[in-house]
């Protein structure tokens, strides 16, 4: 089963060995408060109704290391240093992997050849780096500072959007796609997340907009050994 947190919604999907799906994606609005116990009992609810399953792999929207979630702007403080995976592994009964949902929208998604740039403009702002298809982890560039000393989230997140409307932030989407093109030099972009549908600046033949189920089907790499 692979699951999808989200700062709006909680996604499950079951796939098979391959990655590919097995039925219809399955959502619960996240909870509000978002603490781990109120997320963790909306992912054993929408794990009741599926079939059986074997393992899940699980994205998270912040910093994961070794199944340890260590920021969660978009969620609650309480995620800090918690042991997701531990965790969830107890609550479903089965092994659980975790991830960066921005790591998993970009396994979903990626060639595997050269430096490909993931991010995901949704609640907030994600990002995933791969090279040659091996990922480079924990790179997490919505709190730094993008332009007029705030933060790519600040500048591009749901927030932004609604306070700015569609024009400005489709210019400022496209200046942060200049300035990250000049750091990475990536020979591929793709930009996931439920606001892509806000997108209305011509993409460079070097990008392209994916699919948000992608953020569940790439759940199945983190099984790849």
């Amino acid at each position: 089963m692979a699951i999808d947190i989200g700062g709006s919604g909680i996604k499950v999907i079951l796939l098979d060995a391959a990655g590919q799906p097995l039925g219809e994606r399955a959502r619960l609005k996240t909870p509000s408060p978002a603490k781990p116990e109120a997320v963790m009992a909306a992912i054993a609810k929408l794990a009741a109704d599926q079939p059986a399953f074997d393992r899940a792999s699980v994205g998270f929207p912040g910093v994961v290391r070794h199944g340890i979630t260590y920021t969660a702007v978009n969620l609650d403080k309480s995620w800090v240093n918690y042991p997701l995976a531990e965790r969830l592994t107890q609550r479903l009964n089965c092994p659980v992997r975790v991830a960066n949902d921005a790591d998993i929208q970009g396994f979903g998604a990626i060639s595997g050849e050269g430096v490909e740039l993931v991010i995901t403009l949704g609640t907030g702002f994600g990002s995933a780096l791969f090279v040659n298809g091996h990922l480079v982890p924990n790179l997490e560039m919505a709190h730094h500072r993008f332009r007029k000393a705030e933060s790519y989230e600040e500048q591009l997140g749901r927030a932004a959007l609604e306070r700015v409307g569609k024009e400005k932030w489709n210019r400022r989407l496209q200046k942060a796609m200049d300035s990250l093109g000049h750091l990475f030099n990536y020979d591929h972009l793709y930009i996931g997340g439920g606001e892509t549908k806000h997108i209305t600046l011509k993409l460079p033949p070097n990008a392209a907009i994916v699919p948000n189920v992608l953020g569940l089907l790439g759940g199945i790499a983190l099984w790849r050994e």
